[in-house]
């Protein structure tokens, strides 16, 4: 939404700018290096967001999440482009005892998964319109 945008903030609450550190030195390399950002004041919602009240949101706004969006192969150096195919990573209940150091064993990437479809297949706007969006 534009900053100059009128909207609602009755359900709103107003968080300060302020420095925060992202990124972590001691885990995955992908999150390096841990590094100080500056981040402007915004509102943010009291509650979490409902699939009903963001579909509202997308039809009013036109808006596309990154999972939906079609990813650049040039940001993936090596990768099928077949597999190039937006999605998002879908919770599975492994099956027993995994190392927990290994995030595969219970996340997967879901072609075609996004916050209508979390698991790639079934209609969460039909089936859960008040529960919170996800993907």
């Amino acid at each position: 939404m534009c900053e100059n945008q009128a909207f609602d903030h009755s359900e709103m609450v107003w968080i300060d700018s302020g420095v925060a550190v992202i990124g972590s030195n001691h885990f995955y390399p992908e999150e390096r290096p841990a590094r100080r950002v500056e981040v402007s004041g915004f509102w943010v919602d009291r509650m979490p967001v409902t699939n009903r009240a963001f579909s509202k949101f997308v039809d009013e706004t036109g808006y596309i999440t990154l999972a939906e969006r079609p990813l650049n192969p040039a940001d993936y150096p090596g990768a099928d482009p077949a597999q190039l195919q937006p999605g998002a990573l879908v919770f599975h209940q492994p099956q027993g005892r995994v190392d927990p150091q290994n995030w595969h064993h219970w996340w997967r990437y879901v072609q075609g998964a996004h916050w209508r479809k979390p698991d790639g297949l079934t209609d969460a706007l039909t089936t859960l319109p008040d529960h919170p969006v996800v993907s």
